[in-house]
């Protein structure tokens, strides 16, 4: 693993100028983000040797670096998922080749199903907490201690200083904002109404099928994470209203360009 991450690292600084301390993936939510970063140099997935490639639809594949609120960047346009196949352990190797590469604060998006009868379609929820649904985690199998501990503390999965500044940010631009517990699932089936009820009951404000493996991962190379969720559909409530990924999508896209402003200002503030 750590030869691959090393060869995979190599070849991305081959292609780049930039040293970024900031990576960021442009999940649901955050697509759009990509058209404000300055100064671009991309790199395609399928040119990148042990990368994974996206299949779904939505999601580009491609790394691209550039400047965004005055900071060197890493966006990964474009992520991965367990659904789509893929071991839990490849899907560990593009977060830890943005650590090689000088990754020190990560920045993740995503969309999900709000069981929280405070909240309604189009909300953002900041990410204080989640709960790994997925009966599998991306840390299984043989650890090297170059990349992290055996062991990793997972008592604050995402950073509270970051998370503070953020609210501060959404406050400052009079974006409401909710703060809660994400909990993510294999998928690719949107939740049963008896799935929404469970997660609701055992804690969980909104959930998805991201996320939590690439902040396992961040976290366990010693990255800060900050994460938030637009809420694109409702489960649990007492009406059953069936969703589709399309439905997912336009609700993203309607409120991402709050997201994209919560994000421009914490980048200058970091």
């Amino acid at each position: 693993m750590l030869q691959k991450i090393q060869e995979t690292t190599k070849f991305i600084q081959g292609k780049t100028k930039y040293s970024p301390k900031i990576g960021i993936i442009l999940g649901t939510g955050l697509g759009g983000l990509v058209n404000d970063i300055e100064n671009q140099e991309v790199i395609e997935y399928k040119d990148i040797p042990n990368f994974p490639v996206s299949t779904v639809k939505g999601h580009h594949g491609r790394l691209i670096f550039g400047t965004l609120g005055g900071k060197e960047v890493l966006a990964m346009q474009g992520r991965f998922h367990f659904y789509e196949g893929y071991e839990m352990q490849l899907l560990a190797i593009p977060i830890r080749v943005m650590k090689f590469l000088g990754i020190e604060q990560l920045i993740v998006s995503n969309a999900a199903g709000g069981m929280n009868p405070d909240f309604k379609v189009g909300d953002i929820m900041f990410i204080n907490d989640h709960i790994n649904l997925m009966s599998n985690n991306p840390l299984m199998g043989p650890n090297d201690d170059e990349i992290g501990p055996r062991f990793p503390d997972m008592g604050e999965p995402y950073d509270h200083t970051t998370l503070a500044l953020a609210k501060e940010i959404a406050a400052g631009l009079n974006i409401p904002v909710h703060e809660g517990v994400y909990a993510a699932v294999t998928g690719p089936t949107f939740e049963t109404p008896a799935e929404y009820r469970f997660i609701r009951i055992i804690g969980a404000d909104a959930v998805g099928m991201s996320t939590v493996p690439e902040v396992i991962v961040a976290r366990h190379a010693g990255m800060k994470c900050f994460a938030l969720s637009v809420i694109t559909d409702l489960g649990g409530m007492d009406e059953v209203v069936p969703v589709s990924h399309e439905e997912v999508i336009e609700a993203a896209n309607k409120s991402e360009p709050l997201m994209t402003a919560i994000i421009k200002g914490l980048l200058a503030k970091l």
